[in-house]
């Protein structure tokens, strides 16, 4: 039997699962998950609120933010980059759309994003 911990939206399961012989009949499921407690996540720095901007700063492809590289109160420059996703082991710049100064960042390091997400906005 092997153990293995899995984590699915945040809820992380320990499991074990049994390994049989090639060709030979499993026996009844050995399957079992019992939920275990989520890690802690570190107390992230207060943002301004969501969506606090009239320019929205989307991701491109569902991933990992992996840096973000703008503060808010920065100004920007078109095609600067504001974050950058990890995207099947791509890192993926997502840039400003066009000039204008940083409302808020709705991201922190490390959170997955679906396509779409709003990742900051712009004033």
């Amino acid at each position: 039997m092997k153990s293995y911990t899995i984590t699915v939206n945040g809820v992380a399961y320990d499991v074990t699962v049994e390994e049989t012989a090639a060709g030979a009949a499993p026996a009844a499921p050995a399957v079992k998950a019992a939920p275990k407690a989520a890690p802690k996540a570190a107390p992230k720095a207060a943002a301004p609120a969501s969506g606090a901007g009239n320019i929205k700063v989307t991701a491109g492809a569902a991933g990992k933010i992996f840096k973000v590289e703008a503060k808010v109160g920065q100004a920007l420059k078109a095609g600067d980059t504001v974050v950058v996703v990890e995207a099947m082991k791509m890192e993926i710049p997502v840039v400003a759309p066009q000039d204008g100064t940083v409302a808020s960042i709705d991201v922190h390091e490390g959170d997955a994003v679906e396509a779409g997400a709003l990742l900051a906005t712009l004033n």
